[in-house]
């Protein structure tokens, strides 16, 4: 599986899992250094797995809070613990 952006390979790895209907990526499978930390909001406080919001970046470009990660997962989302899931404009193929 890879997730792409803008023609940008973001992470790539054949150890993916889908969890409800997103496929998340373990964290050494994607480029960190194109993912900036988004402050958190309110709904992000209360999410009980314990989210972060990364906004997807390179140069000027950003696609803002496109990438997430549980951080604190109970345990239904406890086997995507720290894994880097994306949605919007990021393509997961």
């Amino acid at each position: 599986m890879k997730a792409t952006w803008r023609g940008h390979e973001i992470a790539s790895s054949d150890r993916t899992v889908e969890v409800g209907g997103y496929r998340y990526f373990p964290r050494d499978a994607v480029r960190m250094d194109m993912l900036r930390p988004t402050p958190k909001t309110d709904s992000d406080l209360a999410c009980p797995h314990g989210v972060q919001f990364y906004d997807v970046v390179d140069g000027a470009a950003r696609s803002p809070r496109a990438a997430w990660s549980y951080e604190a997962p109970q345990a239904s989302m406890k086997q995507v613990d720290h894994w880097i899931g994306f949605w919007e404009d990021v393509e997961v193929r």
